[in-house]
């Protein structure tokens, strides 16, 4: 296999369909539901209606599942950056890919 072609990826990424809130400026701020693609330590993929522009600051909120944080489900907040938008999603949505750059668990309370 050639170099180009091995998993750049570090971290394991979860295929999980879970629905975020992404917060971002552009044109204004707006606060968008989408529903994740896949999730790592260091990234998320989500769908949403409309592109978001590569290179934009965003914050999520998510929950993550008992099967993934082996206890209870954890509201996790999280600051990063877009790194990629993709059209061809599914029913016409677009795929944005973003590295997080701080996350903070939320109490349910």
């Amino acid at each position: 296999m050639a170099e180009a072609e091995r998993e750049k990826r570090s971290t394991r990424r979860f295929a999980l369909r879970l629905p975020v809130s992404v917060t971002y400026a552009q044109n204004g701020e707006q606060e968008k539901t989408a529903q994740t693609r896949d999730v790592s330590a260091r990234g998320i993929c989500f769908y949403v209606d409309s592109a978001i522009a590569a290179g934009s600051s965003i914050e999520f909120t998510l929950i993550l599942p008992p099967e993934i944080t082996l206890t209870e489900s954890i509201r996790v907040r999280c600051k990063g950056k877009v790194v990629r938008v993709d059209n061809g999603g599914p029913d016409g949505k677009v795929a944005v890919a973003a590295v997080i750059e701080e996350y903070d668990f939320l109490s349910e309370s």
